[in-house]
Parts: structure tokens; C-alpha cells; sequence
């Protein structure tokens, strides 16, 4: 008998066959990019690279010479900035603020090509770093090299690391270069107490102060560049008339301080020293604190990579315009610090409550005019603007200095943002080192510049 023969491969075997296989395909590819962390959509990353980053800058700024609080602020604000500006290419969520700054021009990826954010963020702190600190010790530029060194690209195809490399160096180079045309603000960590500085005198006017009588901090900082404040922006409304009358509210101001240290309770001592961060060598500046409070939110959180950046160059920027701001009006009224007023109108022994043990002096005053308060106008700024990522009500633990020995570093709890900068600024009372005059004004000028911040238009 004759038989038929069939073909076993039939036109629609092999459309089923090639339909099969592009799904295994697909399927293949998924599992690559869930398996692979250098393949995932920028919202889905991690912010390991930019928390670490920030753990090294907040370590490498303890010991920087002539990083004081408004010079760490500007740094943490280009420095951030040039990250935010690094990964925006391939955000769906967040856009470019470089517009806002004139003379300020951030280059563009080349198109059609890929980049791996990642590596792009990781070259971007790591020149930046290089750049700000270009004076600390070799300790702490090894330190640098480590944390570069850390970032694993053993994943990355070896043009899309090279690409991303040279991008994020081309990034930092222009934010760099931006900062530098501020000559105020780029040169300031190099004179910190310029001997041309004379103070002005007269009643209620600051002078080098009890106990070391160092010359005036940062005197010309006011003149420094600003990203969003205004001029008129950077003044704050005048103090409290001066008087030495008993009977005067400017008197009541010290009298209070006067009062709360005389004797200092036990919770007045902790939050005084739980907020301090004064002491060059021994903490993070009061600016850089707030950045390592937004690290704990973020860690937290578990934000994704882009909202981290985000969290970092807004909180950053803030900080910046705000010490300005602060030291503009400082310098602007030059008064006198409660330790000042109060031996000479109260009680010559008395002294201010903020110790220093690197330098084994206690009764410290910081070298720079009483009002307003720098610890308050950057809590006020850094609440603002938090506020505005995490919400009114973000209730935490803050522990910053967990474990610390040489002052009271017990984590404290706090229902929002505006109770810790609330807190915040109170605790330079206890301490002895403001009036507060000085802590509410500060506040006030800090949430400003926060709303003059938030109101850029940070998102597409």
C-alpha cells in the first residue's frame, strides 16, 4: 500500500515554535534584570552608592580644616546638586533645576546610548569629594579612594562603565567650575578668621569673646553666592534694641539664659549637647546634621536612588542658602553673646555651658555674633524641606551620636520635623550660647529659605 507522507515541521509548528521562544526569551530577560541590580529602572535602584557617600562626607568634614557650619552647607549643596543633576536623564519623576542657576550649564548624555546611574552617581561623589577636600590629611583622601573603590562594576558592560564614567566626571566637572566663579564662598574654608576683619564696636556690639577670644568666623560669608534666596531674602529683621536696664526685654533675654544654666538640669544638659555638633574633630558641623537626620529617613524608608539624590541636593541646597543667609545677618547687626552680657551686667563667673574635649576647654562661645542662630536657621531650613518629601507628621528616633561618650548622645524621639528643629534651636539656651532672639529668628529665616527652595520646580 501506498502511503502519504506528511512533513513533521508544518508552517505552524514553526509559528508556534518561534512565538515559544520568543517568550522564553522574555522570560530570560526578566529574570536577567531581576537578578541583576545594574539593570534595573532608575526608581527601582537602591540608594546604597548615595547614603554611602554621604557617610564618608559627614566622616571626611569632622576633620577638615576651615570646614565650619556654612562652608560644609555650600559643599553638601554642589556636591549633591551635581548628583541630582547626574541621574535626572533617566528619572521619570524628577527634572533638571540647573536652569535656575545662571552660568550653570550641565552637559547632555549622548543619545542612543545607555548609561548605568549607578556608576554615573558613584563617579560623581567620588570627583566631587577629590574636589571639595583637596586639604584634609591623607587618612581621609584614602578614605575617598576606598569608598570609590567599593562600588562593584564587575556587571557592567565594559563600554556602558567607561560611558557612565566619563559622564559623571564631565557632570562634576561643571558643577565644580560653577562653584568656583563664587570666589567669596570657593576660597572662604582657606581664611576662616581673616586678620583684616576689625569688628565694629560699641554697646551690645560682638567682640573675640570669654574664653579664647578668637578673631571673628567667617566674617565676609553673607557676600557668598546664593541659589535661590534673594538678597532682601538674606536679611533678618533687627534684634531686640540693646539695653543694660533691668528692666528692658533685651536684659530679660539674658537674664533668661542666665537662669535656665544656673544650674543646668540634667534634660537641659542633654539636649544642649545632644544638638551641639560645635566641636571641629569630635562631630559633624550643625549643617551636616541634618543631612545625616535625612540619611536616617531615607535609610528608613528604603527609598529608591533617585528620591535619596533628591532628598540629599534639596535638603542640600537649603542648607547652603540658608548659612548665608544667616551669617549675612549676623554680621549685618554684629551682637554681643549672652557669655559677653552676662559677666559683665549679671555675673562675672558665670560661663557658658558648651565644653570642648579635643581641646580641654569648657565655657566655649563660638568666634562669631550671637543673632541669628546658625543651629536654628538650618533646623528651620532642613524641617521645611523635609517636610515636603516625608510629610508634617515623619515621627523618629534621632541617632546620630547613639554611643557616643564624651557628651550625652542618648538618641531622642521626636513626632515630627518641626519638633526636632523646635528643639533644636532651644537647646542653644541651655548651652548658654544664644538668646532666643536668636533661636527664633533663626527659625523663622530658616523655614523661608525652605519654602524659597521647595518652590523650584523640582519634579516633571
Amino acid at each position: 500500500m501506498k502511503t502519504t507522507y506528511s512533513p513533521p515541521f508544518t508552517r505552524q509548528y514553526f509559528a508556534y515554535m518561534a512565538f515559544a521562544f520568543l517568550l522564553f526569551l522574555v522570560s530570560a530577560c526578566k529574570t536577567n534584570q531581576e537578578n541583576d541590580p545594574f539593570d534595573k529602572p532608575l526608581n527601582n535602584i537602591d540608594a546604597t552608592v548615595a547614603n554611602e557617600w554621604m557617610d564618608n562626607f559627614l566622616t571626611v568634614e569632622r576633620y577638615a580644616p576651615g570646614f565650619r557650619p556654612p562652608v560644609v552647607a555650600r559643599s553638601l549643596g554642589f556636591i549633591n546638586l551635581a548628583a541630582y543633576e547626574a541621574i535626572v536623564p533617566s528619572s521619570s519623576v524628577y527634572k533638571s533645576v540647573a536652569p535656575n542657576f545662571q552660568g550653570l550649564t550641565i552637559p547632555a548624555r549622548e543619545a542612543g546610548k545607555t548609561y548605568n546611574d549607578q556608576a554615573v552617581v558613584n563617579e560623581v561623589y567620588y570627583q566631587m569629594m577629590k574636589n571639595f577636600f583637596p586639604h584634609v590629611l591623607d587618612e581621609y583622601k584614602a578614605s575617598i579612594e576606598t569608598q570609590y573603590k567599593k562600588f562593584d562594576a564587575s556587571k557592567i558592560n565594559a563600554d556602558e562603565l567607561t560611558r557612565s564614567k566619563q559622564y559623571g566626571q564631565a557632570v562634576a566637572k561643571a558643577v565644580f567650575d560653577f562653584s568656583l566663579t563664587d570666589a567669596i564662598g570657593s576660597k572662604g574654608y582657606l581664611n576662616n578668621q581673616p586678620a583684616d576683619y576689625v569688628p565694629p564696636t560699641g554697646a551690645g556690639k560682638w567682640q573675640p569673646s570669654f574664653p579664647d577670644f578668637g578673631k571673628a568666623l567667617l566674617p565676609y560669608w553673607g557676600k557668598a553666592r546664593t541659589f535661590v534666596i534673594s538678597e532682601s531674602e538674606k536679611l533678618s529683621p533687627a534684634p531686640i534694641p540693646y539695653s543694660n536696664s533691668i528692666t528692658s526685654p533685651f536684659f530679660f533675654q539674658a537674664f533668661e539664659v542666665h537662669q535656665v544654666t544656673t544650674p543646668l538640669s540634667y534634660e537641659g544638659q542633654w539636649i544642649g549637647e545632644f544638638w551641639s555638633d560645635d566641636i571641629f574633630k569630635l562631630t559633624f558641623e550643625p549643617s551636616g546634621r541634618w543631612i545625616a537626620i535625612a540619611q536616617q529617613v531615607v535609610r528608613k524608608e528604603k527609598v529608591p536612588l533617585e528620591k535619596a539624590i533628591y532628598t540629599y541636593a534639596k535638603v542640600s541646597i537649603g542648607l547652603s542658602d540658608a548659612g548665608v543667609a544667616c551669617w549675612h545677618s549676623k554680621y549685618v547687626y554684629n551682637l554681643e553673646r549672652p557669655t559677653s552680657y552676662i559677666r559683665r551686667e549679671i555675673n562675672k563667673d558665670w560661663t557658658s555651658k558648651l565644653n570642648n574635649p579635643i581641646a580641654k576647654v569648657n565655657g566655649v562661645t563660638p568666634p562669631f555674633p550671637a543673632y541669628p542662630s546658625g543651629h536654628s536657621t538650618f533646623g528651620g531650613v532642613a524641617a521645611e524641606i523635609l517636610n515636603d518629601i516625608y510629610g508634617k507628621n515623619y515621627a523618629m528616633t534621632d541617632k546620630c551620636h547613639e554611643g557616643r561618650t564624651e557628651f550625652i548622645g542618648t538618641p531622642r524621639s521626636f513626632k515630627s520635623f518641626d519638633a526636632m528643629a523646635d528643639e533644636n534651636a532651644y537647646s542653644r539656651i541651655p548651652l548658654g550660647v544664644h538668646y532666643r532672639m536668636d533661636c527664633s529668628e533663626g527659625l523663622r529665616l530658616g523655614y523661608q529659605t525652605g519654602r524659597a527652595v521647595n518652590r523650584l520646580a523640582w519634579k516633571k
